[in-house]
Order: C-alpha cells, then structure tokens, then sequence
C-alpha cells in the first residue's frame, strides 16, 4: 500500500523541491520507502508500505530501457497469474512483488491491462518516448485519485496534499461541492470541496499526452437480473466467489488480521478468513460501554467462537476526543461528514500496533440491500397515499416528541423519514442518510446555486420498474455513498496510522455477481441481504443473523451537548463563521441553539460543519470570493490549452 503524486511540465523547467514536498505529504501513507523520478516533462512521487516482496518493488519502477515508469498505490490480488501469463508472453521479472506485474502488464497491453487487474489500486504510469502519462483508478473506488489541470499540464495525487503542494494553486472552496456537502455529508465524484480539483471516477482513465487530455470508463456495472436464478444456485455461487476473494486477500507478507463488529458483514470475513487459515486470527473491535448500541457482547462471542487473538477499545468521553477530532481535519484531506471516522481512527490507532494489515467487511450493504434507507425507499412509496397535508401535520405533532440522546433514536428515524416523504423519491433515498435539506441550506447559506442531488440520478443508474427502485437505490449508493464515504473514510484514517485496510465483498465478481441478482435475494419483505443471511444460516449463529444493523458511530447528539461542546463552539464561534462570508450567522446559531435546548436532534448536522470549518481553518481554504455557477463535470476530452 502506497501513495502517488506527480504532474507535468512541458517547459522543461521544474523544481525538484516541489515533487519531494508533494511526496513527502503523503509518508504516512507509506513510511517504508521513498522516492522520486524527474525528467525534462514531467515529475513523478510515491511512499510504500511494504506488504508484498519485502526487500524488492520499490517505487518509482523504471523499465529496463528507462522509457516507462511507473508510480502504483494498491494490491493486486491476481498477480501471481498475471505474472505467469506475462512470463508466457516472455516477460522476464526481477522482483515477487505485484507493482512490477503491474508495469509488465503495460508494456504488454497498454491501457487494456487495468481491466484486467484484480484489486484495489491507483495508478500512474509515464511513457517517455511518446510524452504520454496515464493515471487510472480500480473498478469501486477504493483508493482515492484526485488530478487538477492548469495550462494544459496534469496535476495528480492519492490526497489533496499532493496539489496542495504547489504554490501558484489557489486553495479556493468550490460551490457546488459545498452543497453536495451539505446535502449528503460527502462530496460525491467528481466533484470536490476545492475548485480546479476532481477525483478521478472509479472505473476509469485518464490519458495526458503533450497537453492534451481524454478520459474514459474502462469498466462499467450493469444491473441486469437474471430472474431465472434460484436462491440455491445464488448461494452455491456467492459461497465460492466470498471463499476465493478472502483468500486473495490475505495475501500479504506482513502481521494481517480482521476488523471485528459483530455483524454478519466482518463475520462472514471471519468465518472465511478462519476456514482458509491454519494460524490463529487477530480480531479488532470499538466497544461504546454501556450505550444501548454497544456490540460488545455479539463481538465477544463470535470472537470466541472462532478462538481469535481478539483486541479491542473502548471510545468514551475519557479519550482525547477534542485531539483526535483535530488531527482528522488533516488526515482526512478532504472533509466528510461521517462521524464514524472517530471510531474508525481509534480503530486503525489500536489495530497498527499489531498489523499491517486488516480486512474489512464493508461493501455489502450496498451490495445486497443491508440498510434501513431501501426499508424508507418502500415504506416511502406507501406513504404517498397519505395526502401531503396529513404527513405535514402529523409531522408537526411530533415535534413535541422529546429528543432522545440515543445515536439515532425511533424519534430521530420517524421524524427523518415522515420529512423525507415530503420529497420526490430520489432525493428522498439521499435524505435518509443526508443532512441538512435545501430548505435548511437557505436558512444560512448566503448563496446557493442550481445545484441538487437530482443531478446525480442520471441516465446511467438504472430506472424503477414494476419490482421497485431498489436496484436505482443501490446503485446510486455504489457509485457514491460506497466510494466517496466509506471508503473514503476507510483509506484516510487507516492510511493515517499507516494501515493497509482490504475490503474482500468489494472483489468485481461478487460486485457484477450482486448486480445480477433479483431484487428479492437482496430484500425480501423485512429480511435485507437475503441470499448473504441464507448461505451463513449454517454457518454463523443466529443471533448475528438476526440482529438489527447497528454501525459503527458516535453519539454524535449526545457529545456534541456534552464532552464535545467547547470544541464545537469554539470553532463555529461568531468569528469564525463571519470570516468565511459563505454562512449567515443567526442561521447556524439558530441550529446550535435548537439542538443545545435539545428541541431538535441536530448532532449529525453539526458535526458536518464542525468538521468543515475545522478544515477550512486547517488548509487555509479561500472562501470569501463570490461563487460560481455550477457546473456539470462528465468524462470528457479537454485540448491543449
């Protein structure tokens, strides 16, 4: 696992300074080794965390003749055939690790080699002779790649350090990405927080040559049922996709182990992880003592159940929180406003001191229908039989339902849902997990533009049919909650204490494997991840099959009235929002105010902005300039400038 940087230069002139700044940004991403290439056109950069071949693969890697080089964030878990295929073709390598299959596999096959990599990655990979520069990204988007173009050159980074990096780059906010921000608590690709800046769409590459710009999609998923498809044939398929992509995934030369909550996701990881290792397995988990969501004791048991080196901590008032929220505003290079961060930070911290490795269980939520929000997508549509005036009135009688300092309360979920049938059944889905609404961003955004969720549903997701919306709702989510949250969130606080995170359910098998499904195997009634609950019926004991989805979150409502207070009025003091010129004052005071005198569970909206300002503050973001209009950024081809 690794980080890269670089950007091009067609005048010949360059600084080396700025590469090594730009590298050195990212160490904690790979504290192994360093280092740089420069030529006349362009400057390339990445760190490593050792994983795979100890003592060869470093980076960059230069081909014999010197005229490709090659800079690679990832693992590539079908390297060792790909490296029996190339030796066939003959190839001849110098090192076991999976970063010269990589480059081997380009000088084979150029751009059509990344749709044949299994695993995570991020790539970038230089062709001297003919002045091209290629930079590409894995299928789901589980690691990051960021680029910004300037004149016709191509700057390019796994975080935004990296372009940070350069000083003539004005760190200015971006409008649109703001009000996605808002909206949903994560900016979705390929738009960012920063102006000039995009993320490059999982699935795809982008290709520089001489100035000249063209992306494309090398990979797309296409959600096409197969209702012929038994629940039995479904089982027997996904049993040996799940057996073969965990065992791809503990590949590694290096201490790995197994992010534990109790829950049938990172217990099927186990269950299969322990079927295929003869050594002893090291668990992780976050405990809450003593809240009703803790999954202590369902953690515990399927701990012992299967005899795990099991470690855990408990995330409580009494740790640094104020700290460890301060450092995120740093690590996560771009803000998002998952509270769950917090607790995957303590996560990563404990799990590093044992591992350099751990796998994962997120992914199959999405995959196969695990949250409450497809439950509101169903419940939603009913409820458009109620005229809107009862559902306006009703939801008026429940303000006067006390709050709860639950982390998300039967009031906070029936207030949320009754407002969220309120709206036209896209925007809804995002509601659920989303923010503040438009109406709320009017209260205190100085200025909006056009920008709406409804711009993400575009032709490419598929449509509602006579079944339903599930498959639109899950494919939204992987394209965007999936990427440009979880995983997000997975990559910045793991790769922040040097930690390799390794998500097995996100294998493109099981992906294209899920996206062939009929509904029903995804949700059935009331029972989510229907075909994943039927293949561990027999395997997992019932009490983790039957359990309710809890998530690995904060109390945010709670902490934010208590332990969290003075950091959140510090920062969102009076000042602070003034000096941005983005937020009318009396509108975010009035939401403080709302949620301290607890007439409204406010904690997730308010850590949205407290995790905003903390960056702004952090990156020394402009934000004073009048706005833009927004714009529509698709895969496109851009020319010299």
């Amino acid at each position: 696992m690794c980080g890269i940087t670089g950007f091009t230069h067609r005048d010949g002139v360059f600084d080396r300074a700025r590469i090594c700044a730009a590298t050195d940004s990212l160490v904690h991403r790979g504290p192994d080794q360093q280092g740089t290439y420069e030529s006349a056109i362009v400057s390339l950069g990445a760190v490593r965390l050792k994983i795979i071949d100890l003592q060869a693969g470093d980076q960059p890697m230069i081909s014999e003749d010197g005229n490709t080089v090659l800079v690679f964030n990832g693992e590539i878990y079908n390297h060792r055939e790909l490296r029996a295929e190339l030796e066939s073709r003959g190839e001849k390598f110098k090192t076991s690790s999976d970063t010269e299959v990589v480059l081997r596999a380009f000088l084979q096959w150029d751009k059509d080699c990344f749709a044949r990599l299994r695993g995570m990655f991020a790539i970038a990979i230089w062709s001297q002779d003919a002045r091209r520069l290629v930079i590409a990204r894995d299928r789901l988007g589980i690691k990051p790649l960021y680029f910004h173009l300037r004149g016709g050159e191509l700057y390019f980074g796994s975080e935004l350090k990296t372009i940070f990096a350069h000083p003539e780059f004005k760190r200015e906010l971006d409008f649109t990405g703001l009000q996605y921000y808002l909206s949903l608590n994560y900016v979705p690709c390929p738009h960012t927080l920063v102006r000039g800046v995009e993320k490059l769409p999982p699935g795809h590459l982008l290709e520089w040559q001489d100035g000249d710009v063209e992306m494309e999609a090398y990979w797309r998923l296409r959600f096409e049922p197969q209702k012929q498809k038994s629940l039995e044939g479904a089982q027997e398929e996904l049993d040996n996709l799940l057996r073969e992509s965990v065992r791809d995934h503990l590949i590694a030369d290096v201490p790995l182990g197994i992010w534990l909550s109790g829950g049938i996701d990172s217990s099927t990881i186990l269950h299969y992880t322990r079927e295929l290792c003869s050594s002893r397995v090291k668990t992780f988990s976050i405990s809450f003592a003593g809240r009703s969501f803790d999954e202590t004791s369902y953690i515990r048991d399927i701990a012992a159940r299967y005899d795990t080196e099991h470690h855990e901590l408990d995330v409580s008032p009494s740790l640094d929180l104020p700290a460890a929220i301060e450092e995120l505003a740093y690590y996560s290079d771009e803000p998002f406003a998952d509270a769950g961060a917090l607790p995957v930070w303590f996560l990563s911290a404990l799990s590093r001191k044992h591992v350099t490795v751990a796998l994962s269980g997120e992914g199959a939520d999405e995959l196969f229908g695990g949250y409450i929000t497809y439950a509101a997508d169903r419940y939603a549509a009913l409820a458009q039989n109620v005229a809107p005036p009862i559902r306006r009135g009703l939801l008026g009688l429940l303000q006067h339902w006390p709050v709860s300092n639950d982390k998300i309360s039967l009031e906070y979920k029936v207030k949320r849902f009754l407002e969220g049938t309120l709206l036209p059944s896209d925007e809804a889905h995002t509601y659920w997990n989303g923010t503040f609404s438009a109406a709320q961003q009017d209260q205190f955004l100085r200025q909006r533009n056009r920008t709406s969720v409804k711009d993400l549903f575009d032709s490419d997701l598929p449509a509602a049919d006579e079944n339903g919306s599930l498959n639109r709702y899950l494919a939204f989510d992987q394209r965007y909650y999936l990427a440009d949250d979880i995983l997000q969130k997975v990559d910045r606080m793991s790769m922040a204490h040097s930690l390799e995170v390794r998500p097995p359910f996100l294998d493109h098998r099981i992906v294209e494997f899920a996206a062939r499904l009929p509904e029903q195997m995804k949700i059935d009634g009331r029972q989510h991840k229907v075909v994943l609950k039927r293949l561990m019926r027999d395997k997992l004991p019932m009490s983790v099959l039957r359990r309710a989805k809890t998530g690995l979150d904060i109390p945010a409502h709670d902490w934010l009235r208590g332990t969290l207070r003075p950091l959140l009025m510090d920062t969102l003091s009076a000042a602070a929002i003034d000096e941005t010129n983005l937020f009318r004052r009396e509108g975010i005071e009035f939401f403080i105010k709302e949620h301290m005198e607890r007439r409204a569970n406010l904690g997730y909206h308010l850590w949205g902005l407290l995790i905003l300002f903390l960056w702004i503050r952090q990156w020394n973001i402009q934000t004073a300039s009048v706005p833009r209009a927004a714009e529509k950024i698709v895969a496109r081809a851009f020319t010299r400038a």
